[in-house]
C-alpha cells in the first residue's frame, strides 16, 4: 500500500455554495476510543431516491445480444426472447429504472431501425464497441417489453451526435402518445395498441465524445432545442436529461446552467465518472491486482463524492432551489478486458474489490441525495461492473458481488437518510494524495416502518474491524446483521463456484451501552436492519 497518514483528525475539506457549504467527503472524525459509527435515529433527512439504484443496458458486447435477449428460438428458458433467469434476479433487485439503448450507441442508433417484423430490419454496424453488424432485432418493442417485464421505469438515450430533432421528437410520440397520431398509429401497426410511459428521456450522450466532439457552448444550445421537442404526451411526465460532464470538466457543468431558471427547456443533466486501479490509459486488471491497487482503486472511488459535490456546488449556484437534478448516469470500475475476450465487448470479471467500490459509492450518493436524483451503473449484464454474468458456451447465469451489494442496499430505496458520522481511532490513511478512511457508513430510517438501515464497509485488505455503533434518539428494539466477503480481495464467483461471495449472516454483533459492537472481516461489506421502538 502507498499510503501515509493525514496529521489532521478531519477528512472532507468544504466547498462554499450560495446556499452555505457542501461537504467534498465523508466528515470523518478522531476518537480516543474504538472506532464508532454515530447515528442520530430521529433526525431524518433527504428522501434517497430509488432511481438511485439505476441501470444500464447499451448495444455493447454481450450486454443486450446473449445477455438479456436471446431469442425465442434458444434453448434458454425466455418470454419473447428476453432471458427469464435474467428478469427473475433483476426483479429481486427491484431495480428502478434501466437506460438504453446507450452510451456511445445513443447517438448512432436510429431508432426507424428497430421496429417492425424483424426479418424487416435493417442492418447496422456498431461502430463504437467491437466493429461488429447487428441485426437489430432487440428495438423499441422489445425494449419496452423488457421493461414491462422488469417492472421497472423506462430511460431511453436520444439520438443528438447524428439524429435530428424531428427523429427524437417522433420516437416520444410513438412511444407515448395515445390517439391516431402517425407516429402512434405506427406503433398499432407493430402490435402495441396501448402507449408505454417513458418518465426518463436522455438528450444525447457524451456530446464532449463520441457524441459528437462538441464545445459545451455548442452543446447547450443543442440541448435546449432537442429538449422543446421531446413533448409530453397522453399525460406522460417526462425528465429530460441535457448530457453533462465528463469527469472534472466543471466547465461543461457551469456552460448548462448558466440559463437556469422557469423556462429551462430540460430537468437535469448527467456526470459520468468510471473508477480504474490508476488511471484511463493504466486501467488495471480485475483479477490479478496487487494490495497497492486495492487501495488506489478504493480511494479513486471515494473521489466520486468529491465530484458529485463539486458539480453539484455548481448547480447550487445558479438554482439554489434544486429544481434541476443531477444524474450520475454512467459509473462503475473499467478494467483491462478478460484474457482471450473480444476488447471492444467490454467483458471483466467483479471481485469483493469492485463490491466495495459499489459500497463506497452508495454512501457518497446518500449524502447527496438532495441533488443526485438519479444513478446507472455501467452496466448490468456482460459488461464493465455487471450485475450478472452469463457463460457464452453453457448460458449458465452468475451473480456477481456487486449484484449482492445492490441487494443488500435494497433498503435504502426511499428511504431517508440518516447522518452517519464516522469516529476513527487512527489518522487517515492517505493514499496517492487523496485520504481514505477505511472505514465507510452510511444509513437510512423509515420511521413510519419502524425500521432503519446501516451499511457498513471495511476498506481494508487484511485486518479485521470492530466499531461501535452508537444509535441515538431512538430505542433499537432488534436487529439483523448481513455480511459480504471472501477468501480474498480477488475473490469472485463463477459457474463452477457461483457462491464464492454470497451474503451470510454477520454474528459478530453485541449489545453496547450506546448501541450495538460490530466486527467486520477483512474487505467486506455488512448492512445492520434496526427495528425501532419509540
Amino acid at each position: 500500500m502507498t499510503a501515509r497518514t493525514l496529521t489532521t483528525g478531519l477528512v472532507g475539506a468544504l466547498g462554499p455554495t450560495s446556499t452555505g457549504t457542501r461537504p467534498l467527503a465523508p466528515r470523518t472524525g478522531r476518537t480516543d476510543g474504538p472506532a464508532r459509527v454515530v447515528i442520530d435515529l430521529d433526525l431524518p433527512g433527504t428522501t434517497i431516491s430509488r432511481h438511485l439504484y439505476g441501470h444500464f443496458a447499451e448495444h455493447l458486447g454481450r450486454c443486450i445480444y446473449g445477455g438479456f435477449f436471446v431469442g425465442e428460438d434458444s434453448e434458454i428458458p425466455n418470454t419473447r426472447g428476453i432471458r427469464d433467469d435474467v428478469v427473475e434476479a433483476l426483479r429481486a433487485l427491484r431495480i428502478p429504472n434501466l437506460r438504453w439503448p446507450g452510451g456511445c450507441f445513443a447517438d448512432e442508433y436510429h431508432w426507424k431501425d428497430g421496429i417492425g417484423p424483424r426479418e424487416d430490419r435493417p442492418r447496422v454496424v456498431n461502430s463504437h464497441w467491437g466493429d461488429v453488424v447487428e441485426d437489430n432485432s432487440f428495438g423499441t418493442h422489445e425494449f419496452m417489453d423488457l421493461v414491462e417485464l422488469l417492472g421497472t421505469e423506462a430511460y431511453v438515450n436520444g439520438n443528438v451526435g447524428s439524429g435530428t430533432v424531428q427523429e427524437m421528437s417522433e420516437w416520444i410520440e410513438y412511444l407515448t402518445r395515445a390517439d391516431d397520431s402517425p407516429m402512434a398509429a405506427l406503433r398499432r401497426a407493430n402490435g402495441r395498441d396501448e402507449p408505454w410511459k417513458v418518465p426518463f428521456f436522455g438528450i444525447g450522450n457524451e456530446s464532449w465524445g463520441c457524441g459528437g466532439n462538441m464545445r459545451a457552448e455548442d452543446y447547450t444550445a443543442l440541448a435546449r432545442q432537442y429538449s422543446t421537442f421531446v413533448r409530453e404526451h397522453a399525460g406522460n411526465q417526462v425528465t429530460r436529461i441535457a448530457g453533462g460532464a465528463n469527469v472534472d470538466d466543471y466547465g461543461w457543468t457551469e456552460a448548462l446552467m448558466k440559463d437556469a431558471g422557469p423556462h429551462l427547456p430540460y430537468q437535469a443533466i448527467s456526470l459520468h465518472n468510471y473508477t480504474f486501479a490508476h488511471s484511463w490509459e493504466e486501467k488495471g486488471s480485475a483479477r490479478g491486482f496487487s494490495d497497492e491497487e486495492w487501495y488506489s482503486t478504493l480511494a479513486n472511488a471515494a473521489r466520486t463524492e468529491e465530484l458529485i459535490a463539486r458539480h453539484s456546488t455548481i448547480m447550487d449556484r445558479y438554482d439554489p432551489q434544486k429544481k434541476v437534478g443531477l444524474v450520475l448516469d454512467e459509473w462503475g470500475t473499467w478494467w483491462d478486458v478478460e484474457p482471450g475476450t473480444n476488447p471492444g465487448f467490454l467483458y471483466q470479471q467483479n471481485t469483493v474489490r469492485d463490491a466495495l467500490v459499489a459500497s463506497l459509492h452508495f454512501d457518497g450518493f446518500h449524502r447527496h441525495a438532495d441533488r443526485l436524483i438519479m444513478a446507472n451503473i455501467a452496466q448490468t449484464v456482460n459488461v464493465l461492473q455487471a450485475m450478472i454474468l452469463t457463460d457464452p458456451d453453457s448460458g449458465a447465469l452468475v451473480l456477481t458481488p456487486t449484484y449482492h451489494v445492490f441487494a443488500m442496499n435494497a433498503g435504502h430505496q426511499d428511504a431517508r437518510a440518516l447522518d452517519a458520522h464516522v469516529l476513527l481511532p487512527e489518522e487517515v490513511a492517505e493514499v496517492n494524495g487523496r485520504a481514505l478512511p477505511l472505514l465507510s457508513a452510511s444509513a437510512s430510517v423509515r420511521a413510519e416502518e419502524g425500521t432503519a438501515l446501516v451499511s457498513l464497509s471495511n476498506l481494508s485488505a487484511d485486518e479485521p474491524r470492530t466499531l461501535v455503533l452508537d444509535l441515538r434518539g431512538r430505542t433499537v428494539t432488534g436487529h439483523e446483521a448481513t455480511v459480504l466477503t471472501g477468501a480474498s480481495t480477488a475473490a469472485h464467483n463463477t459457474p463452477e463456484q457461483p457462491d464464492a461471495v454470497a451474503p451470510v449472516p454477520l454474528t459478530e454483533l453485541r449489545e453496547h451501552e450506546l448501541g450495538l459492537e460490530v466486527t467486520l472481516p477483512p474487505h467486506s461489506f455488512a448492512t445492520v436492519e434496526l427495528r425501532l421502538g419509540e
